[in-house]
């Protein structure tokens, strides 16, 4: 029983990061069939991103009410649904509406899956989740590609993974007794060692935000998740930038290398479930930001050639491997099982607002100022993040648990 929800969800992963990385590669196509300006598609990440903070927030009121199972179903339906509207779309305006139901479907099942795994299964699942995100993430440009080059144009990209989207529904709402039978079956909420036992209460009210942000050591936790997401998205934005104007690397080469900065976090999440349940997750994440910072070390080493510097960009990706899987399973031993769906909604929603805000602002910072500055700021980021973490760990310092 609970290995074949965990084939759901491990789907359902997969269907969470497919639609992730559609735009970006579209859109060379579909602005100019839309006759939308180059610069539009932000409009519309800026939308998705917004609705997704939104149901982040409202992701504790509506577990509560509908559940794991109906959260995760209904909010893929309206991921389907817009992903369908995109594919039949001949407006930009269409689409900015159809970004909503987007990010909205987007952020409520993130919070709810990932609140979900961090109280029923190991931490080693949590990082092949959000492997297996990485491989939804992948799967869309090529799926998308693979139509263009067949004559489907971007159209029938969107139509495919709506396709599939609407498939990974129906198998979602045919599942929804399996929930409930999990459910029931368990009185305390536990991982696969036994490292942690808490009871999960089975009445509970929704927190309002005021309240989730009194609980002790919340604000250290906001803090490095939000500064994660900085890290990591400015790096996949501005690193191949860096790499050509600040270390006269190639363009095609660096283009590459920011390519496998993105398979080196999936890959290195596939790595770390092996260890995760053996190192804990406190550890996993110390672990990840020594790794990252080993990397800003090479990415500032005045050594000629491009070698320290690309072998840095990957080290980099592979230290943020660990870090957003066991920031949010270690939810429920830093706050209690009857607070992490309040919590990990919030974080979710820190998440986006870094990944949002933070890749433009060093975007001025390398217009305006030196691009140069790049190592120099995702280290402030990385140094942010271990202090916060390091701050929350010290409050929980007697809790049995690594």
């Amino acid at each position: 029983m609970y290995s074949a929800l965990l084939v759901i969800i491990y789907l359902a992963f997969i269907s969470l990061g497919l639609p992730d990385t559609l735009l970006g590669s579209a859109w060379p196509q579909m602005h100019i069939e839309l006759n939308a300006s180059l610069s539009s598609a932000g409009i519309i990440t800026m939308i998705i991103s917004f609705g997704t903070v939104i149901s982040s927030l409202l992701s504790d009121k509506l577990n509560i009410k509908l559940g794991t199972g109906k959260v995760t179903a209904i909010s893929v339906l309206m991921t389907a649904v817009a992903l369908l509207g995109f594919s039949l779309s001949h407006s930009f305006i269409i689409l900015c509406v159809l970004a909503v139901p987007y990010g909205l479907g987007a952020g409520a099942v993130d919070a709810a899956l990932n609140n979900y795994v961090a109280l029923h299964y190991s931490s080693k699942h949590m990082s092949w989740l959000h492997c297996f995100w990485g491989v939804g993430a992948s799967i869309g440009p090529y799926i998308i590609g693979t139509c263009m080059a067949h004559g489907l144009g971007w159209r029938g990209g969107y139509s495919v993974i709506s396709v599939i989207q609407f498939t990974l529904t129906a198998a979602l709402f045919i599942a929804l007794p399996l929930w409930k039978k999990v459910e029931n079956s368990e009185n305390n909420v536990s991982n696969e060692n036994n490292e942690r036992t808490q009871e999960e209460p089975q009445e509970r009210k929704a927190k309002s935000l005021s309240e989730v942000l009194h609980i002790k050591g919340v604000i250290y936790i906001l803090f490095a998740f939000f500064c994660y997401s900085a890290v990591e998205q400015t790096t996949t934005l501005w690193c191949a930038s860096y790499l050509v104007l600040n270390r006269s690397i190639d363009s095609n080469i660096a283009a590459k290398f920011a390519a496998l900065f993105y398979i080196g976090i999936t890959f290195g999440r596939f790595l770390c479930g092996f260890i995760a349940d053996k190192l804990g997750d406190k550890n996993m994440i110390r672990l990840g930001i020594i790794i990252i910072v080993a990397g800003i070390v090479m990415l500032f080493m005045p050594i000629p050639g491009s070698a320290i510097a690309l072998a840095g960009l990957i080290t980099i990706g592979l230290g943020c491997a660990p870090i957003y899987p066991s920031i949010i399973h270690s939810t429920p031993f830093n706050f209690g099982a009857d607070n992490s769906q309040a919590v990990i909604g919030i974080q979710m929603a820190f998440a986006y607002v870094g990944t949002t805000f933070m890749p433009p602002l060093f975007g001025l910072i390398a217009q305006y100022i030196n691009i140069g500055l790049f190592p120099v700021y995702i280290l402030i980021f990385t140094a942010i993040m271990f202090i916060t973490s390091e701050a929350l760990n010290n409050i929980n310092k007697n809790k049995a648990y690594k």
